[in-house]
């Protein structure tokens, strides 16, 4: 049995997905500001080593954990429910003009709308 990594393309899909995805948050007026001075290039690396971890595709995940990475986030920045639901959105949306399958595109978003993922990264 295949994973969700190899489903969708592996390393390459999950890069065309992050370079996209970020295009498109950045131009979101909802999360945008979170992004506001920070190294995009270390950003994207840093999302698809935890993508291709989350989708099956490596057995370990080296970075920061979620609930971590994001408190400076909710604490100064007021992250909250709606804009963790505004990069879901962007993130679907993202599958959905690059071509994805939709029944990937349910299992991509069951994924990033795992209740104990929202409650990490926003330190619930």
């Amino acid at each position: 049995m295949s994973t969700l990594y190899e489903k969708l393309g592996g390393a390459e899909a999950v890069k065309l997905a992050v370079d996209n995805f970020y295009e498109r948050v950045l131009q979101d007026d909802r999360v945008k500001h979170f992004f506001d001075g920070m190294d995009m290039v270390k950003q994207k690396s840093h999302q698809r080593a935890f993508l291709t971890y989350a989708f099956g595709g490596a057995p370990h995940y080296n970075g920061r954990a979620m609930r971590e990475a994001h408190k400076h986030l909710v604490e100064a920045q007021g992250l909250r429910g709606e804009h963790f639901d505004a990069i879901a959105e962007n993130l679907e949306l993202t599958l959905q003009d690059l071509g994805i399958a939709e029944e990937l595109i349910t299992e991509v978003m069951a994924v990033a709308g795992d209740p104990q993922h929202r409650s990490d990264v926003l330190n619930q």
